[in-house]
């Protein structure tokens, strides 16, 4: 199992590096190229997200991307070091926040992926959240 990490200040600029490395990792690992834009946006929202989260908690910690292939999925994990009492109303399901005013720009970017991701899951804890993405890889098409 291979894996690729990322981690990256918080400032939207690098959302889009995000995107091109996890485009091209998902295509060195197999998967279907018809699904490589879905890729990209699913990543861009979860970085986004997690941009959004620790500039508006002031954290200077950096956003975490991991890139893990295997012989039969392509996995993304994103995680941010946002406190859970922040999020977690959210993170359990999009559409369940707190009605707050950051949530509607959450729930929107967990809702977008959950269209994009059929293998999606998102968790928190008291150390920040982990939104989790995995799509199957060919096994013909592996480089």
């Amino acid at each position: 199992m291979a894996t690729v990490e990322l981690r990256f200040s918080a400032l939207p600029e690098h959302v889009r590096t995000a995107r091109l490395v996890a485009a091209a990792v998902a295509r060195r690992a197999g998967v279907d190229d018809a699904v490589l834009d879905e890729v990209r946006l699913a990543v861009g929202e979860a970085c986004s997200r997690a941009v959004g989260l620790h500039v508006g908690h002031g954290l200077d910690t950096p956003v975490r991307v991991a890139l893990t292939e295997d012989e039969k999925a392509f996995c993304i994990e994103v995680g941010d070091d946002a406190p859970q009492g922040t999020q977690g109303a959210a993170h359990r399901s999009p559409g369940g926040g707190d009605g707050t005013e950051g949530d509607d720009e959450v729930d929107m970017g967990l809702a977008v992926i959950s269209g994009l991701v059929d293998d999606f899951e998102v968790t928190a804890d008291e150390h920040g959240g982990l939104i989790r993405m995995s799509w199957p890889t060919s096994p013909e098409t592996h480089v």
